[in-house]
C-alpha cells in the first residue's frame, strides 16, 4: 500500500477527518463536533482528535497498528505562533502518525479554493479571518483574536448589531428602520425591548440572537438603509482584509485569486457579494475572485499530498472521490 495520511479540517462548529493514499484514494472519512482550542481547550482538542482518527480507522477497516504516515491537521483557533506550536506537540506527542503538520484552517480553506498559485482567501462564517500566501511560500495571516486584535465582522458580529440597530431604530436613539418590525416579529414579540427583556431574563438563549444574519440580509435586500449600511460595513472589512494581505505579499498589481468562503459569503448575498467582486478588482486589477464550492477537508487532504510530494493525477483522483461523500 501507498504512504498513508490524516487530513483534518476543525472549524468552530465541525471536524472533518479523511484517511487516504498518497495514490489519492479515500479510504475513510468521519465528521464530529468542533476541535478549536478557543472553544474547548488544547486536551479537548486532543480528545476529540483521538476519538475521530479511532473512529475513520474504523471506517476504513485499517488493522490495528498499520502506520500512518502523515497527519495533516488545520484547525480553527491556531492562529498565533505559540498556539500552533502548541498544539503540534500535543497532536506530534499522540504518535497518531509519522509526521504532523499543523496550521490554521484557513491554510485548508484556501487550497481547497485556489485556482492560482498565488491566492488569498478571506473567510467570513461566525467571524471573519483572511490567509494568504504565493507560490514561492510567503504567507500573510492576521492575529484574529477578535476584538482584543481589532477584528470586525462575521456572522455573529452581523447579528447582534442587526439587534442593537433595530432597539435603537424603534426607540429613537438611531435612524428608524425595518430591521425593528423584522426583529420583533421573527421572535413573536410585539417590540424589539420585548426581545430585548426576553434575551436578558434568559426567556430567550443568547444563542438565538445568530438568527438574525440571514434576517438582515433579507432586510437589506428589501431596500432599508440602515441594515444595507451595516452589510456595506462587512464588505468593506472583506476588502480591507484582502487588500492588506494582498499588499504584505506584493500581489496588488499581480494576478492572484481571492478565494472567499463561510457561510455568509457562500450565501452570496447580492448586496454584499457584488460590493466585495466590485471591490476587489478596483483595488487588485488583475485579481480573480471566487466563491469556495468545495469543502475545506478537501482542501487538508490536498496540503497532506502536497507534503508526501504526489502527482497532479493523485490530487484529480481525491478531489473525485471526496466531490459526493462530504458535503457542507
Amino acid at each position: 500500500m501507498s504512504a498513508l495520511f490524516l487530513a483534518v479540517d476543525g472549524g468552530n462548529s465541525k471536524t472533518d477527518v479523511i484517511l487516504g493514499t498518497a495514490d489519492g484514494d479515500v479510504l475513510g472519512f468521519v465528521r464530529g463536533p468542533t476541535s478549536s482550542p478557543h472553544d474547548i481547550g488544547l486536551a479537548g482538542t486532543v480528545g476529540v482528535l483521538d476519538q475521530l482518527i479511532t473512529a475513520v480507522r474504523a471506517h476504513a477497516g485499517l488493522p490495528a497498528g498499520t502506520p500512518i504516515d502523515l497527519a495533516a491537521v488545520y484547525l480553527a483557533g491556531a492562529d498565533l505562533p505559540i498556539e500552533v506550536r502548541r498544539l503540534y506537540e500535543a497532536i506530534d506527542a499522540r504518535a497518531w502518525t509519522s509526521r504532523t503538520i499543523v496550521d490554521n484552517d484557513c491554510f485548508a480553506l484556501l487550497r481547497a479554493g485556489a485556482s492560482l498559485p498565488d491566492a488569498i482567501a478571506v473567510v467570513c462564517g461566525a467571524g471573519n479571518n483572511c490567509v494568504g500566501r504565493t507560490a514561492d511560500g510567503r504567507t500573510a495571516r492576521f492575529v484574529a483574536l477578535g476584538p482584543l486584535s481589532g477584528d470586525w465582522g462575521g456572522g455573529h458580529d452581523l447579528a447582534e448589531h442587526a439587534l442593537r440597530l433595530a432597539a435603537r431604530g424603534e426607540d429613537g436613539r438611531g435612524d428608524p428602520t425595518a430591521l425593528s418590525a423584522a426583529v420583533a416579529g421573527h421572535f413573536g414579540l410585539a417590540t424589539v425591548q420585548d426581545v430585548s427583556i426576553a434575551l436578558h431574563l434568559g426567556e430567550l438563549g443568547h444563542v438565538r440572537i445568530r438568527e438574525l444574519t440571514p434576517l438582515l440580509f433579507d432586510v437589506a435586500a428589501a431596500g432599508d438603509r440602515v441594515a444595507g449600511a451595516l452589510v456595506g460595513r462587512q464588505a468593506d472589512e472583506i476588502l480591507a482584509q484582502h487588500r492588506v494581505a494582498a499588499t504584505r505579499l506584493g500581489l496588488i498589481d499581480a494576478r492572484h485569486c481571492l478565494v472567499l468562503g463561510g457561510g455568509v459569503l457562500r450565501a452570496r448575498h447580492p448586496q454584499l457579494h457584488d460590493r466585495v467582486v466590485r471591490g476587489a478588482h478596483a483595488q487588485a486589477p488583475l485579481v480573480e475572485v471566487s466563491v469556495l464550492e468545495t469543502p475545506p477537508a478537501v482542501g487538508a487532504a490536498l496540503l497532506a499530498l502536497d507534503a508526501l510530494g504526489t502527482a497532479g493525477d493523485a490530487q484529480a483522483r481525491l478531489r473525485a472521490a471526496l466531490a459526493a461523500p462530504v458535503t457542507v
